[in-house]
């Protein structure tokens, strides 16, 4: 049987009397893109934290790929790259030199020749790796930082805000670069503000409130959960169906010749209303992510 490749049981972790972590137990597959979200102190970054063994719990477990993350954190951690959501790097190193510092680091060094292709496709040549990170944008910083995570091809990668500070191209450039890590074999567990973000490249996602798990979901079902906005347009005067509207068909607006509708689940009933009907045209509007998951930051935040 396959190992999880985070596998969550139970966790708590205390400061004094604030609980940022409360009985979290949460598993998350091999090969998938796992979204982790929350509002600023949810408990995300002591969670990431504690996969790393930055931070120890005060009651449950945490494991990478079947490798305890306290009693087994050097093994755990050799297969994780890790993305920082606030990377700390010395101003008075090179790019190079910080990329060839943390490859020692890990058991497995880095490809040179891998590295080159993260270089390009992140648009980070030679000539900036030479350069001191004083002397960096805050878009390079993210840049290297995003190189460093990926540039040992980890089985596990753990991206805390990944594309904060980069610009939309290279947006579009980390997205392939998940799509390709995925490809490969690896799983992406990460944690993003940016929820037409998560929506593009998450399969599951779990929402943390208060440091206890609120919902977990795969993106699709989220979907299907949703009501969705259908608008119909007629060429003529009509009037409502006579046996009205089923219970799940919520009215925003009713007009002769304009219908708009908040429906959730199946459509049939309403095309059978529609049958005959003198329809011109008939939009039916997907809710975005950030419509789903709204009620459930609100409910921390009301």
């Amino acid at each position: 049987m396959t190992v999880p490749a985070i596998s969550i049981q139970g966790l708590t972790k205390r400061y004094g009397k604030l609980v940022a972590v409360k009985d979290l137990s949460l598993t998350v597959n091999q090969g998938e893109i796992f979204g982790f979200l929350g509002l600023n102190g949810a408990g995300k970054t002591t969670t990431i934290r504690i996969l790393l063994d930055l931070l120890r719990s005060d009651s449950g477990s945490a494991a990478v790929l079947g490798y305890d993350c306290r009693r087994e954190g050097l093994k755990a951690r050799s297969l994780i790259g890790y993305l920082p959501g606030e990377v700390g790097l010395y101003g008075d190193m090179t790019g190079e030199e910080v990329l060839e510092l943390l490859s020692r680091l890990r058991r497995k060094p880095a490809s040179r020749e891998f590295r080159q292709r993260l270089q390009e496709r992140l648009d980070l040549p030679d000539h900036d790796l030479r350069r001191k990170l004083r002397e960096y944008s805050t878009g390079m910083k993210r840049k290297l930082s995003l190189i460093q995570a990926f540039q040992s091809n980890p089985p596990l990668l753990i991206l805390d805000e990944p594309t904060e500070g980069l610009d939309p191209l290279m947006q579009a450039s980390f997205y392939h670069l998940l799509a390709d890590a995925r490809s490969r074999g690896s799983t992406i567990f990460m944690s993003s503000h940016v929820l037409s973000e998560v929506e593009r490249v998450c399969e599951r996602i779990g929402l943390i409130r208060k440091g206890e798990l609120a919902l977990l979901a795969s993106v699709e079902d989220l979907h299907k959960m949703a009501r969705r906005r259908v608008r119909v347009v007629f060429g003529s005067d009509v009037v409502a169906p006579p046996q009205g509207f089923p219970p799940d068909y919520e009215i925003l607006e009713l007009m002769p010749r304009f219908w708009h509708l908040r429906v959730q689940g199946a459509l049939g009933p309403l095309i059978s209303a529609l049958a005959g009907l003198p329809v011109l045209d008939l939009d039916v509007e997907e809710p975005r992510l950030e419509e789903i998951l709204i009620r459930y930051y609100r409910e921390e935040n009301p």
